[in-house]
C-alpha cells in the first residue's frame, strides 16, 4: 500500500448497548495513526476487512514508518489515535504529553512483563563477529528512538559492553536490508519482517542474537483525553474493532488472508515473508494490571539509561475501562489467549 491515507465511510450502526438500535453514528471521523511495518497488522486488518465499519465508525487511516512520527503527528493534532511502544513512551509522558491508553496495538503486556521475539540483532558474514563482544568497534544499525534502540543497549549491558564501545547509527527499517548489503554497517538490530529478510537477501549474514527478555517491544494505542472522552460510544466501537479484528489476525486458518493483507501496506514486503515471521509477534489487545508491570519495567530501564528521571505511574496513563467492556460482552474474541498473569 503505497497510499499512506486510506478512508472508510462507516454506514452500519453502532454495536448493541453502545447506542440505540438502528442509530447511525453521525460522530466525526478518528484519524488514527499506523506504523508502516506487521507490528500494524489489526490496523490493516480492521481496515481491510470492514471491521471499523461493521462497528458504526468513520477511520481514515495515517502510515508512517516509526513510533516518534506518529508521536508527531499526534501532538500536532493530525491524527487522534496513535500506538506507541513503552519502550519509549514513559520518556514522552514524564515530559509532559497528555494522553490516555485504551487498547493493546501489539506485544503481550496482558501475560508477561517482556515480550520480544520480533527483535533481533544480524551481523553480516565478514564482519567478525562471533558474539555480542565482538560488536566492540563496529557500526551497528538501530532505528533511534525505538525498541530496537532500547533493545539493542540492554543486550550491550548484559555483555558489558558501555554505549561508547560501538558506533550506533541511526536507520529507518526501510533502509535496514539495504544498507547492511551495502556494507555501510556490521551489524543491524532491528524487528521482523527486517531481521528475517536481511538473513534471506544478505549474503553469509547470520542471526547474532533474538529476543532474551530484554524488553518488552510492546504498544498500546493512545489519544488525548479529549478526543478519547468527547464520545465514549465511539472509542468503545473502535476497540470492539480491533479486538475482532485481532482475533481474525491470531486465527491459524486466516494466516493466508492476513498476510496478503499485510503485503498491501508495508512497502517492500511480500507475502511469504510475513507468513513466515508472523509467529514472532504476540497480537494481544489487552491491558491489565500486568500491563502496567511491563511499562513500570521499562521505564525502570529508561531510567537507568538516564532518558527519564524517575518512575511514572503507569495509571495516569492505561485507562481499561474500554477493553473490559469489550471483554465482557465479547468473549468469543478472546478465547484462544492465556489468561493474564
Amino acid at each position: 500500500m503505497t497510499n499512506p491515507s486510506i478512508r472508510l465511510l462507516a454506514a452500519s450502526a453502532l454495536a448493541a448497548g453502545l447506542m440505540a438500535a438502528g442509530s447511525i453514528c453521525s460522530a466525526a471521523a478518528l484519524n488514527v495513526g499506523a506504523t508502516s511495518a506487521t507490528s500494524s497488522l489489526i490496523m490493516f486488518v480492521a481496515t481491510d476487512k470492514g471491521y471499523f465499519a461493521k462497528h458504526g465508525i468513520d477511520v481514515k487511516l495515517f502510515v508512517r514508518n516509526t513510533g516518534p512520527e506518529l508521536s508527531k503527528s499526534l501532538d500536532a493534532g493530525e491524527i487522534d489515535l496513535a500506538p506507541a511502544a513503552i519502550t519509549n513512551i514513559p520518556v514522552a509522558l514524564e515530559r509532559g504529553l497528555d494522553v490516555r491508553a485504551v487498547v493493546n496495538y501489539v506485544g503481550g503486556t496482558y501475560t508477561k512483563e517482556a515480550d520480544d521475539d520480533s527483535m533481533g540483532i544480524v551481523v553480516r558474514g565478514d564482519s567478525g563477529i562471533g558474539s555480542v563482544a565482538g560488536l566492540k568497534g563496529k557500526k551497528v544499525g538501530a532505528t533511534f528512538g525505538t525498541g530496537s534502540d532500547l533493545y539493542l543497549q540492554e543486550v550491550m549491558k548484559k555483555h558489558d559492553l558501555a554505549p561508547a564501545m560501538i558506533e550506533r547509527v541511526n536507520v529507518p527499517p526501510p533502509s535496514s536490508v539495504a544498507l547492511l548489503d551495502a556494507g555501510g554497517l556490521h551489524a543491524m538490530v532491528t524487528w521482523e519482517p527486517y531481521v528475517t529478510s536481511m538473513l534471506d537477501k544478505v549474503k553469509g549474514s547470520r542471526l547474532l542474537i533474538r529476543n532474551g527478555g530484554f524488553t518488552c517491544f510492546c504498544a498500546s494505542l493512545h489519544g488525548k483525553p479529549e478526543r478519547v472522552y468527547r464520545d465514549r460510544g465511539q472509542t468503545q466501537a473502535f476497540v470492539d474493532a480491533m479486538a475482532e479484528a485481532a482475533f481474525f489476525v491470531r486465527e491459524p486458518k486466516n494466516l493466508d488472508a492476513v498476510a496478503a493483507i499485510a503485503a498491501r501496506y508495508i512497502p517492500g514486503m511480500d507475502p511469504g515473508i510475513i507468513k513466515r515471521t508472523h509467529k514472532h509477534w504476540t497480537y494481544d489487545v489487552r491491558i491489565g494490571e500486568n500491563t502496567h508491570k511491563a511499562f513500570s519495567r521499562s521505564a525502570r530501564l529508561l531510567v537507568s539509561q538516564k532518558k527519564m528521571q524517575a518512575p511514572y505511574d503507569p495509571a495516569k496513563y492505561y485507562d481499561f475501562s474500554f477493553i473490559r467492556r469489550t471483554l465482557e460482552r465479547h468473549p468469543e474474541w478472546f478465547k484462544d489467549l492465556p489468561p493474564g498473569s
